[in-house]
């Protein structure tokens, strides 16, 4: 029973923890472009990498 005792404050910390976290990751823009990633996964690049490269220099 002394053990509840400890345990119940660590919970609610950390639960306090995580809800502060998921704040700050909305706030800091986390969540904005869900599928943007996704999709510029599929995107076709028709010019090589190597090409590429060079072209930004």
């Amino acid at each position: 029973m002394d053990v509840i005792f400890g345990l119940i404050p660590g919970m609610i910390l950390l639960g306090l923890v995580g809800v502060v976290l998921f704040f700050w990751a909305v706030k800091s823009g986390q969540y904005d472009d869900m599928e943007g990633p996704a999709h510029r996964i599929l995107d076709d690049d028709d010019m090589p990498s190597s090409k590429r490269r060079h072209d930004q220099e």
